[in-house]
Parts: C-alpha cells; structure tokens; sequence
C-alpha cells in the first residue's frame, strides 16, 4: 500500500507539468498555431521565475512563512516571462508568416542559448540553482489513498488543477474561446463573421506560452531540485506528444498526464521499490522509457481526426 501510493505521488507531480503545458499547446492548436516550442517557452519561462526567486531570496524579502506567496508570485512570472517568449512565434507566424515548424524549433534552440549565456554572464556558471523551499502542503494525520493529494502535496498541484479546470471549460463554452477554435477550424469562415482571426491566434499563442512558463517553473521547482538550465528533460515535447495523444482534447490530455507522468516517475523511483530494484536495471533504461512511448504513440495517433483542420495553415484573408 505504502509502494502504491508513494508511485501515485509521483505520477501526480511529474504529471501536473505536462497536463499545463500540454493544455497550452491545445490553445495554440485550436486556434490556428503549431506551437512546437513549448520546450523553448518552458525554459525561458522557468529561468525568469528561478532569477526572480533567487534575487528574493538573496536579499531576504519574504521570510520563511511567507515563502508560499513567493512560489505563487514566481509562478505567474514565469508565466508572463513564456508569454513574452511565444510572441516571437506568433509574430513570426501571423506577421511574418513564416513555416511555424522551423519557427518553434528555433525557439526551442534560442532558449537554451539565452539561459546559458545569462548564466555565464551574472552567474559564472550554466545553471542556475535556487536555495530549497517548503513549498509544499504537509497534512501529517493523512494517510492511506488520500495522502497521494493532501500529505506533502505541492502548491503548485492545486494551483495548476484549478487553472486547467477554468481554462479547459473557459475554452469550450465562453463566446471567446469559440471563436478562437473556429479561427483554427476555418478561418475564413470566422472572419467572414467579423472575428479577427489574427487577433485569435496571438491571443491562443500567448495563453499557450503563459502556460508553457508555469509548468516550467513547477516542473523545476518540485521535480528538478530548484535548478533552471538550458534543459527541461524533454518535458515540452513529451507535452506535446500528450496533447496528440489526447486527440487535442483536455479530457484525453488529463488521461496522458497521468499515462507520461507514471512513466516519467518509474527512473527515480527504481531504488525504492522493491520490484523495480530487483530487477537491476540501470538507471538510464527506466529515463528513456517515456520517450520511446513517445515515439510509439506519435506513430499510432499521427491520423488522429482530433486535429484542427487550420493548424499551421498561415491566413489568408484573400482566399475562400
């Protein structure tokens, strides 16, 4: 029992990043906008949030009992820092019109380079590290299956669930987000009503990046060990296969979360389960079984009809 929900704890945190980031790239996607940088807008994202702490932290700003306000504060920083970071794919994707494939990637390769050279510059080092936090919810009388989400629970797992819960619906039944799937759908049918479609898919974009950059920083902050480098373990495009996967749906997207998220937690948790640690593999076997999953389930889903019909496609006012 003990094994059982120490693995559901571990699922749930590593699961939290991906169902954020993937319910960003849903965004991008339905309006209109491959957004293939949500590694890039993670790493970005993250390192403006861990600047932010870490400056705090040096002069002493929030004491030990306020340091739950912090990590919501570097949150929403780091979500503002991806937004930023998403408009270069936006702009170069809507204004520019440019193939927004080449566009996310190179995106996801001036991140890092960003990072590394702030680093090196302010730091004298590629990384930089955050002293430790309680920033988690410790509930010492739970036990049993309630302790995978009230004993030593993070923030940031409250705070993410309840933002994809009124995104996800804010997405699907609000006048705004109707608009903004019919611009990813069919846009000149949108524009022929008078939605700016344009609009839509800066719009879809920069709430893409925002939720890039918080699960970013949640990712660093109780998965990473408080570090922000120039990579995030892949976490951005493993939120990318989990939207596919999920049939560019935020129910599926929660059952993906989970599926990555349980086998994400597999490699560090392999010294501490009796089973796992029988078997005596090495560490790096259980690391690269999520993105060998990756592979298999972009090759069964690559067909899936959950994919808007205008995605990628830049917008032409002039055709019909």
């Amino acid at each position: 029992m003990d094994n059982l929900v120490l693995i559901l704890q571990k699922t749930i945190i590593y699961a939290i990043p991906l169902l954020i980031v993937a319910l960003g790239g849903l965004f991008a996607e339905r309006s209109g906008i491959i957004n293939l940088a949500l590694e890039g807008e993670m790493i970005f994202g993250a390192f403006i949030g861990a600047i932010f702490v870490q400056i705090f932290q040096k002069n002493g700003v929030f004491s030990e009992s306020q340091v739950q306000w912090m990590f919501l504060i570097a949150l929403l920083i780091s979500g503002i820092g991806g937004a930023l970071f998403s408009l270069l794919l936006s702009f170069s994707a809507i204004k520019l019109r440019s193939d927004q494939t080449i566009s996310g990637t190179a995106l996801n390769m001036l991140a890092p380079a960003i990072v590394c050279t702030v680093c090196l510059v302010f730091y004298n080092q590629e990384k930089l590290v955050m002293n430790p936090m309680p920033i988690y919810v410790i509930t010492n009388n739970t036990t049993g299956i309630l302790a995978i989400f009230f004993n030593k629970a993070y923030l940031s797992t409250y705070v993410i669930i309840v933002v994809y819960a009124i995104l996800a619906v804010w997405l699907y039944k609000s006048k705004v987000g109707i608009h903004m799937r019919a611009c990813g759908e069919h846009p000149q049918a949108a524009d022929s009503v008078g939605i700016n479609v344009h609009k839509m898919r800066y719009l879809g974009t920069t709430i893409s990046g925002f939720l890039a950059g918080l699960g970013g920083y949640a990712y660093i902050a109780t998965c990473a060990a408080g570090t922000a480098e120039s990579t995030i373990g892949g976490m951005g495009f493993l939120a990318l296969a989990i939207m596919i996967f999920g049939n560019w749906n935020p129910i599926g997207i929660i059952l993906g979360s989970l599926m990555f998220g349980f086998l994400k937690c597999i490699g560090p948790l392999a010294g501490s389960i009796p089973f796992l640690k029988s078997l005596n593999l090495a560490y790096y076997l259980y690391n690269i079984i999520p993105y060998v999953v990756v592979i298999i389930v972009l090759v069964i889903f690559r067909n899936k009809s959950g994919c808007p019909k205008a995605e990628g496609i830049p917008y032409d006012k002039g055709k019909r």
